[in-house]
């Protein structure tokens, strides 16, 4: 049996529908991420699971049993929100036995409790401190261990690392993660970042608009989209119509896709898309199945790759990755390229923006 069970949720505020019919399982000791761009409803999902918002319909279950009727401070959960959530005039044995003395746990077993944990989160020589005197990592790692002394059955983790810069983020989300599958905790995490969803998570949940577009391991995820839009919102792509020539066969910027390749799914209408890193650049280029012509209209270098951006005549840019060598740094606008492409590469949506994946 799945440990967390959403069940057909609504929620709406008004007129505005945040959540539409949203059904997920979660396995058990699983870290589950909801991805989606701003309003997309998950973290209105993540506040129903914790009590926060009563639903309009739709049935929540821990272990198979309903919580629905359970007030926030009664459900089986720990949360960890996105502003630290600290109390500043207490020290940080303070802050993370909070939960313990209000449950009026015995003062004994709360300095053990508070003290395992503290370690585990590498704050135990800072007990005695009080917030102002911490930095933002710290301060989360003590949200963090607030959540988790009061040993709930599911942690959840709204946006946690959104206030930290980018090399405090990278390292504190490793923490996180590694905590996370020491503790073996069922983990529902919020984020709009798609690398850090990726990078940490067992299963990832795309939204949009209140409605779930995909739920997969993140490998699935980035590799078979099941749409345009999470193959949009899920890393890099590029999109290119396939038409019809006037030879009456199926062409991809200006050349004609072989069915023996490319199967039945490149039809007259559909959108192919490719990840920029698959995208082959070379001065001249052998071996791709499609082979065509380009002008380097961008180059800019970002350590490990180089981002090209290259016209292709009368089909517009297409964005492309390659190793920085001697030879692509030499690249400069307006420098004649040719462009390679794998039909295994390739993958076909039927048209608009949230057409589903045909192939």
């Amino acid at each position: 049996m799945s440990h967390v069970q959403l069940r057909n949720i609504r929620k709406a505020y008004g007129a505005h529908v945040a959540l539409k019919d949203v059904s997920v399982e979660i396995p058990r000791g699983a870290f589950f991420t909801l991805l989606g761009p701003s309003g997309c409803g998950k973290t209105t999902l993540l506040r129903a699971i914790a009590g926060f918002h009563r639903l309009d319909a739709g049935e929540i279950l821990i272990e198979g049993q309903s919580i629905g009727h359970l007030g926030a401070n009664q459900r089986p959960v720990g949360m960890v929100f996105q502003d630290y959530a600290v109390f500043p005039h207490l020290s940080v044995f303070d802050n993370v036995a909070f939960g313990l003395v209000q449950r009026k746990v015995p003062t004994a077993e709360i300095r053990e409790r508070v003290g395992a944990i503290l370690a585990t989160v590498q704050l135990d020589e800072l007990a005695s401190r009080m917030p102002h005197q911490l930095s933002g990592g710290q301060q989360q790692r003590v949200g963090l261990a607030r959540a988790l002394v009061v040993r709930p059955k599911v942690l959840l983790m709204d946006e946690p690392l959104s206030n930290l810069d980018a090399k405090l983020r990278i390292d504190l989300r490793r923490d996180i993660r590694a905590l996370q599958q020491s503790l073996e905790i069922t983990t529902i995490y919020v984020t709009h970042d798609q690398e850090e969803a990726l990078s940490i998570s067992d299963q990832v949940c795309v939204m949009h608009d209140g409605v779930v577009q995909q739920v997969d391991t993140p490998w699935i995820l980035y590799n078979r989209p099941a749409n345009r839009f999470v193959a949009t919102f899920v890393g890099s792509n590029n999109f290119v119509p396939v038409t019809m020539g006037p030879d009456g066969r199926t062409n991809l910027l200006g050349q004609t896709l072989d069915s023996a390749m490319t199967g039945t799914h490149a039809i007259a209408g559909t959108v192919a898309a490719v990840r920029p890193e698959k995208v082959r650049v070379g001065t001249p280029l052998d071996g791709a199945d499609l082979q065509v012509p380009a002008t380097v209209r961008q180059s800019m270098f970002a350590g490990r790759e180089l981002q090209l951006t290259l016209e292709v005549a009368g089909h517009g840019p297409i964005d492309a990755l390659t190793p920085p060598s001697e030879a692509m740094m030499s690249l400069k606008p307006g420098a004649s390229v040719t462009v390679g492409l794998h039909a295994r590469d390739l993958q076909f949506f039927a048209p608009g923006d949230s057409g589903a994946r045909v192939s």
